[in-house]
């Protein structure tokens, strides 16, 4: 037998990478809803449908600055419509003289009614008069203050915005599982809407694990290696949208390992681990969490089909059984693992919909290879074609994953039974949208 396919026999004894994500989210729950009011909502997801309790605008009004009229009124100022604003030549100037009989701003609130030959001045925002179906713009008058001189007339209801018109009672404004955004605060705002239920964001604690590990600000010794990946794991939840507290370094001591997990469960609704998913002599992390404790759950490691990085766990650690993810210690595998795993269970936490990055078809660049068995997911760059549809450039792969990503904007996925994939054939890719 063969290296490859000695490589490919292994492979087949790991886990399918869907089978894996979809037994770990099968655990998970979103968070219970809150009711917070819109500012404080912003950024999280929402619990419920949300629909207009009010029509917007809530009354008829003034769309534009102007004159609001009677559109019969108007008949004889040039032909109806054929101002070149609507498409028509017709430079005709005869005008229609009307009687400003008020001024109406945004304020306004007493009720007025227009009658035969006579208009009112009218700011954007103000109450329409009762009997006016069309606000002429200024620049179509000559300005005037007491009487006004209609050099054009619009078509009927122009100018105007009728009440519900943009919203209408009962409709629905946004839908539960998405992210409360800026315009989306505003549209609740416009509709009469203080107060939404939203999930909470999820608080994500991150924790790496080893003897060899310190902090930054040097580089590594033998026998030491730099803790890159709890700072960029806590970036990456923080832009899931989690609440992400860096825990920074643990050593393997057994007994400290379980108990900082454990005193961790008090702020946490994920704990995010990297470092000790292995089974060499050193990892022990797997060794500490795949024993049961009594009252204090368990972590169940797998391995999966998954490159780079086949050493996964997933399982719950205190007595409130918060959950807790396991991720390699090579900073490349551990942002792979964040991004197939860790993310995903923080999108479900916060209720959000879909939970996975969208994907595209792309147009492949450049032959690329890839283990046989192992779903590999490699940085890649991305672009949209001139004439439609995507081109991927894959980028540094393997051990070369960490530079690889940092100026990637997309994930190159090749399945289970692909070895090589040519330049020129279609491929699935992840978007990395670095904003959520």
């Amino acid at each position: 037998m063969t290296a490859t396919a000695d490589a490919e026999a292994a492979a087949n004894e790991l886990m399918p990478l869907a089978e894996y994500l979809g037994s770990v989210l099968r655990r998970l729950r979103a968070l219970p809803p809150l009711d917070l009011d819109l500012t404080q909502a912003h950024g999280n997801v929402l619990a419920a449908d949300v629909f207009a309790p009010h029509p917007f605008p809530a009354f008829d009004q003034a769309a534009i600055d102007g004159y609001a009229a009677r559109w019969e009124d108007l008949a004889g100022a040039g032909r109806l419509g054929a101002h070149p604003a609507f498409g028509h030549a017709d430079g005709s100037t005869r005008s229609v003289r009307l009687n400003v009989v008020g001024d109406l701003g945004a304020a306004s609130w007493r009720p007025v009614r227009l009658t035969a030959g006579t208009c009112f001045s009218v700011a954007a925002g103000a109450p329409l008069p009762i009997g006016a179906d069309v606000v002429v713009p200024v620049h179509w008058t000559d300005q005037g203050m007491a009487a006004v001189e209609i050099l054009h007339a619009p078509k009927r209801g122009s100018g105007v915005r009728r009440a519900g018109e943009e919203l209408a009672v009962g409709q629905v404004l946004a839908s539960a599982g998405s992210y409360v955004s800026p315009p989306m605060v505003a549209t609740f705002a416009a509709a009469g809407i203080g107060h939404v239920m939203v999930r909470p964001s999820p608080r994500v604690v991150v924790v790496a694990t080893g003897d060899e590990l310190v902090d930054v600000g040097r580089p590594s010794q033998p026998g030491q290696v730099v803790d890159a990946n709890s700072h960029a794991l806590t970036a990456a939840a923080v832009e899931a949208g989690a609440l992400a507290y860096r825990i920074g370094i643990c050593d393997d001591d057994p007994e400290g390992l379980r108990g900082l997990l454990e005193d961790q469960t008090l702020r946490a609704d994920l704990i995010i681990t990297t470092g000790g998913t292995g089974k060499g002599p050193g990892d022990m992390l797997r060794r500490v969490l795949s024993r049961p404790g009594t009252g204090r759950g368990t972590v169940e490691f797998t391995d999966v089909a998954l490159c780079p990085g086949t050493a996964l766990g997933f399982g719950t650690v205190g007595g409130e059984e918060v959950p807790v993810v396991c991720l390699p210690g090579e900073p490349g595998a551990a942002l792979i693992g964040f991004e197939v795993l860790a993310r995903p269970a923080i999108q479900l936490l916060a209720g959000a919909e879909p939970v996975f990055r969208p994907s595209v078809k792309a147009h492949l660049l450049e032959t690329v290879s890839s283990p046989g068995g192992l779903r590999e997911f490699r940085p890649a760059h991305v672009a949209e074609r001139r004439g439609g549809g995507y081109t991927v450039q894959p980028l540094a792969g393997g051990p070369y994953t960490l530079s690889g990503l940092a100026e990637a904007n997309g994930l190159l996925v090749l399945g289970e039974r692909v070895t090589t994939a040519a330049a020129g054939s279609t491929v699935d890719v992840l978007l990395l949208d670095r904003r959520r």
